[in-house]
């Protein structure tokens, strides 16, 4: 198979025609120089030969690195040889920033020396580019009478004679030393007569803009690759005996190859047959798999190690006429190793490739894309240990590959491999492109039995990628498109594994873990730690003018994930049920699964009544809530923390006031001390009172209230960036819903009730009481504008009027969801806090002791940096888990945010705050 970088016979042939010519005529034909457009010319030819003039003429002044001017740049001289190795230093880094960056660059200097011409060569390898030399081989006499007329260069007469014989001496071996294009122009007037053209590289069809249909690995399963591109809207034409010879696509649709149609199963010939017609068609693109490059040199007669699968396809095409193999050959060899696709945004290969490699042209990059990096290791089936690039990368373009085989496809990176084991019974997989969407086929059956199970039972490995305690150990840094990098400490690390591994829910079903939240500034309002005005005043500061408060409720932090049915779930998280419920911590919510999946059902039926399934397309919700009441789950802190307090104090100071009432009668002054003590009992009693609003009976779904404010993701899609009215919109319908529906099962209840005469009306409307409660619960807001001041006074008064009732308070948030503060110039500054807590002040008797009120002055110099810096540390997390669950990446991408904010929750801050 020929390397696209090398040139064909026929270019071998003209390149030594040109070697061998005698000295053109006075009036030649203009020369065609083909120039690949990435590449590194170099620019071969004594001095005088006209280089400079030649470069001016067909390049662009950026893309020539001159030897004269790098002199100039270190020496202030550009004849000034003493400082030619300084020069060459200078040249050579500045063609090595050019070649990184993807740019054409042409050197002009002598370059007739094999050692300069070397070290030339060297930098393009390393960049992955084609060296091209372009020789002027101008008679020396010419040469020396150009430079006895410019009076800057005065040679020495040996010079040029000399340098012309290293020139003639070279000509022969330029492609030896590694140039894959050589381009020889004799005299002068071929000299002003040559044309450079600019080509593009064999991979680089960006003016391709799609739409696609990708392909993984097929293996000669010509059948189920019939029966997917017939899902994906292809029509298959036939030859006269039946056989598919071609798939005319969907209009504006092109299937994409990875490779690897050969080998291992029933019908390599007929997957040959169809793929190259549909490329011969312009039906299909196609890139070679590392079968199909063995599969190549077995039928050009090379010697190789007939296993894998490779006799299986030599046997099959034993059958076919030599005119077919002859076919199949010459098709193999001429594929690309990779496509550039869509302007750059798309590439695809077999095995896949890191971004510097992306459009480049060498046999390094044709290696990595027919069989990817190995560690150098063996697993313990003998199979070579790949080297996990995908978990590295971070380019711009989607990378699409294939050649590891996993159970199912996933999104890593911005990459996705596209070999699902249909040879090995898994499925057969494409990638609709741009729409990001994966269509499988199942295999007909298991046609070769693989060496490593296609997957086994370990949590994620049906994405190819199990869950590693690698992953999560030690100190951690994890990307986030919206915080950049966070830093995960190993202590943390280590306090996040023990509750993951001992407490949490299965990791499959984890896909969020809610950040903590900041409070407000301290209020220097008298009688307040906390209060609204601080909180809007902060967000006017960073330049945010709309808000949403919303009610806090009497509950517990709570994630939801509900499906609409059993398999919605098992397709996308691979764990069958109606859903989960979990606190912030990962730990199962409720601890009987009855009342878990009564509360699911009831969310589940809400979501389908309100049309909510239908409308955002999907299977299953992720939301964000508060259960209540806070006893539900916190019924142990109740007792042992809250209620201890409250009935030590209600037995302890009334006896003391009593005590010091006797005193103050037998004639002492306790005026003081008595007044202080009444003030404390009072405390105790509003302590008393305010825990015992969060605390209420139930029995069932009875008394049983859930809260959602946010729908945080739907089938692929990270809903939780939406502003935060569209959410509350979704959640009133889905209260709505829960409404009328309980009080519709009431009405039927009690219809039948009195269908019997052993019950009166009044007692059916008690019977049913229980029922006709709804589970799910409405969250109070109101909008603000920070710029209108009576919109913030009509807040504050909701506020106020929320905590004398004996609401928790409010949490305040931009309407936007995710904000940044305005720069310089506009540029987006730092995240805006996603929320901020204002919570009561009866409510915070509850978290800083019955009479706090006694402190404010010393509670008000909190320290609010870690805690604020903490929030948006795992809102950032939290948002980066949901973006790679709505990709579709694997559990193990989706786990190292979710694992972080949990990691992040053991560092020290006031619990307080």
């Amino acid at each position: 198979m020929t390397d696209e970088a090398t040139p064909t016979s026929e270019q071998h042939q003209h390149q030594h025609q040109e070697h061998d010519q005698g000295q053109p005529q006075d009036h030649p034909a203009p020369r065609r120089l083909p120039v690949t457009d990435v590449s590194l010319v170099v620019l071969i030819g004594t001095s005088g030969a006209g280089k400079s003039t030649f470069a001016r003429r067909h390049f662009l002044p950026t893309q020539v690195v001159s030897s004269d001017f790098c002199r100039g740049l270190v020496a202030d001289d550009e004849n000034d040889q003493s400082a030619s190795a300084e020069a060459f230093d200078v040249l050579h880094y500045i063609v090595g920033k050019r070649l990184a960056a993807g740019r054409l660059t042409v050197v002009d200097a002598t370059n007739v020396q094999p050692e300069a011409r070397r070290q030339l060569v060297r930098i393009a390898r390393e960049h992955d580019v084609l060296p091209i030399a372009i020789v002027l081989d101008v008679p020396p006499g010419v040469c020396a009478e150009r430079n006895r007329s410019r009076p800057d260069r005065q040679l020495p007469a040996h010079v040029v004679p000399r340098q012309h014989r290293e020139l003639r001496r070279s000509l022969r071996g330029l492609e030896r030393e590694g140039f894959r294009k050589v381009h020889v122009l004799r005299g002068a007037a071929e000299v002003a007569a040559a044309e450079v053209e600019l080509e593009k590289r064999y991979n680089d069809l960006r003016h391709l803009t799609g739409p696609f249909d990708i392909v993984g690995d097929i293996h000669g399963c010509r059948s189920e690759l019939e029966t997917l591109l017939t899902r994906l809207g292809y029509t298959l034409t036939r030859d006269a005996g039946g056989r598919p010879v071609d798939a005319v696509p969907p209009a504006g649709r092109t299937a994409v190859f990875v490779g690897d149609l050969v080998d291992r199963g029933p019908d390599t010939p007929g997957v040959l047959r169809l793929v190259m017609g549909m490329v011969a068609a312009g039906h299909a693109l196609c890139v070679p798999g590392n079968h199909e490059n063995k599969l190549g040199r077995a039928l050009d007669g090379k010697k190789v190690n007939v296993a894998y699968g490779l006799q299986e396809s030599l046997d099959q095409l034993a059958g076919e006429s030599e005119e077919f193999r002859a076919e199949a050959r010459e098709f193999m060899r001429g594929l690309v190793s990779h496509y550039l696709l869509d302007g750059g945004a798309l590439v695809v290969c077999h095995a896949g490739l890191p971004e510097r490699y992306h459009g480049r042209n060498s046999g390094r990059v044709r290696s990595h894309a027919l069989y990817g990096e190995t560690t150098g290791e063996t697993d313990e089936y003998g199979l070579p240990v790949r080297y996990p690039w995908a978990e590295e990368y971070r380019g711009k373009a989607l990378v699409v590959y294939g050649h590891t085989p996993v159970p199912s496809a996933s999104f890593v990176n911005n990459t996705v491999c596209l070999d699902t084991g249909c040879v090995f019974g898994g499925t057969l997989t494409a990638l609709r492109y741009p729409e990001r969407e994966l269509v499988s086929v199942p295999a007909e059956r298991e046609w070769y039995a693989p060496v490593r199970p296609l997957s086994t039972d370990a949590p994620g490995a049906r994405e190819g990628r199990p869950l590693d305690l690698a992953d999560v150990a030690g100190r951690r840094v994890v990307e986030t498109g919206l915080h950049g990098r966070v830093a995960v400490r190993e202590e943390n690390a280590a306090a996040a594994l023990e509750v993951m591994s001992r407490f949490a829910l299965d990791p499959r079903l984890l896909a969020y873990l809610p950040p903590t939240m900041a409070p407000s500034a301290a209020s220097r309002r008298d009688g307040f730690l906390e209060h609204p005005q601080e909180a809007f005043a902060a967000y006017r500061a960073d330049g945010v003018r709309h808000l949403v408060c919303e009610e806090k409720h009497m509950g517990s932090r709570a994630v939801v994930l509900v499906a609409r049915d059993d398999a919605a779930l098992e397709r996308r998280f691979g764990v069958a049920g109606p859903g989960a419920i979990w606190t912030r911590t990962g730990r199962a919510f409720l601890a009987d699964d009855g009342l878990t999946a009564a509360v699911l059902g009831r969310v589940r039926a809400a979501a389908e009544r309100s049309g909510l399934f239908d409308e955002l397309g999907t299977g299953w919700l992720l939301l964000d809530a508060e259960l209540m009441p806070w006893s539900l789950k916190a019924v142990e802190l109740l007792r042992r923390q809250y209620a201890a307090v409250g009935a030590a104090a209600g037995a302890a100071l009334p006896e003391a006031l009593a005590a010091l009432e006797r005193a103050a009668g037998r004639g002492l002054d306790l005026a003081e001390l008595t007044a202080k003590q009444r003030r404390r009992a009072a405390d105790a009693q509003a302590f008393t009172e305010a825990y015992r609003r969060y605390c209420w009976p139930t029995e069932g779904l009875s008394g049983v209230r859930l809260a959602p404010f946010q729908v945080l993701a739907a089938e692929g899609v990270n809903l939780a960036v939406r502003p935060h009215d569209e959410h509350l919109a979704w959640i009133d319908r889905l209260v709505a819903a829960d409404e009328a529906a309980a009080e519709a099962a009431a009405e039927a209840r009690a219809e039948a009730a009195l269908a019997t005469a052993s019950v009166t009306a009044s007692e059916a409307a008690s019977e049913t009481d229980g029922d006709r409660a709804p589970v799910l619960h409405r969250t109070g807001r109101l909008l603000v504008d920070t710029e209108d001041e009576a919109s913030v006074a009509a807040a504050t008064a909701w506020w106020e009027e929320l905590t004398a009732a004996g609401g928790e308070g409010m949490v305040v948030k931009p309407l936007a969801s995710v904000v940044r503060t305005k720069r310089g110039g506009g540029r987006p500054g730092g995240l805006v806090q996603p929320g901020v807590k204002v919570r009561g002040r009866e409510y915070l008797r509850i978290v800083y002791g019955p009479d706090y009120t006694e402190y404010l002055d010393r509670l008000r110099e909190r320290s609010l940096g870690h805690k604020r810096s903490l929030a948006l540390r795992e809102y950032a997390l939290g948002l980066e888990a949901l973006d790679r669950l709505a990709a579709g990446e694997p559990l193990w991408r989706v786990h190292e945010p979710v694992f972080a904010v949990l990691a992040l929750e053991s560092e020290p801050v006031d619990p307080r705050l």
